[in-house]
């Protein structure tokens, strides 16, 4: 039995002594691009069930079958700390959902604008780099990507969760460690209109924030937040 550091993530984890199959893309990952033999293991994990190792049961050209053997970490809480962006193009928007997912954020709500750069995303493509930055990183949650909402819409239906917001003008106190549910948003390289403003000025639990003494493009900014939010939590 080969031991390998491949994590996978089963969103529905079957009880231990419970064979199950990967999906196609799994399958394909694992029999032709990682040469997976059977009897091999690799790491299952999902919120709910913690993380497994696993066995290769039968590996055909198409499909895999594991079965759980043994519980390598029990599930565990994480920070419930969002990430609300101004959308960017795609590229840069990948990166910040890969990025958010490393450092630990439990939502990614993506808001438009009136000067942001795109109006739309691929959820399906966000949700799979998440998936992704999660196995590399040792979570054991994948964060929820939401759809875009307008961020006018979005104050105007804040829940009551601290909301901080990066000052472009700097002028605010640092972002400091989160010490409970919290969220960040960031703005759109143009920065918010004034009327935007003035609907998150009226947002309960607001508080303006800087994220140090220079001006960040908008994918820093986001990587930068948040790193001051939750560095300093498990």
């Amino acid at each position: 039995m080969a031991d390998t550091s491949i994590r996978l993530y089963i969103p529905n984890l079957p009880p231990p002594g419970q064979a199950f199959s990967l999906s196609d893309g799994q399958a394909h990952y694992l029999a032709n691009v990682m040469r997976l033999s059977e009897g091999d293991t690799v790491r299952v994990f999902n919120g709910d069930a913690g993380e497994w190792r696993a066995i290769a049961m039968k590996i055909s050209r198409k499909s895999i079958t594991l079965e759980a053997l043994v519980q390598t970490r029990p599930p565990a809480p994480e920070p419930d700390a969002w990430l609300c962006f101004a959308l960017l193009k795609r590229q840069k928007t990948d990166m910040v959902v890969e990025k958010a997912t490393e450092l630990g954020v439990s939502v990614i709500q993506p808001i438009i604008t009136a000067r942001t750069n795109a109006d739309h995303v691929n959820l399906g493509r966000l949700r799979a780099i998440a998936i992704e930055a999660a196995e590399q990183c040792e979570r054991l949650h994948v964060p929820e990507i939401r759809s875009p909402m307008p961020v006018m819409k979005l104050v105007a239906d804040w829940p009551a969760r601290p909301l901080f917001v990066a000052d472009e003008r700097r002028t605010s106190p640092l972002l400091g460690p989160s010490c409970g549910p919290s969220a960040v948003m960031i703005g759109p390289e143009g920065g918010f209109t004034d009327q935007e403003l003035e609907a998150i000025a009226r947002t309960p639990l607001i508080t303006r924030v800087s994220l140090g003494c220079r001006i960040l493009r908008a994918e820093t900014a986001a990587i930068a937040g948040l790193a001051l939010h939750l560095a300093a939590l498990p």
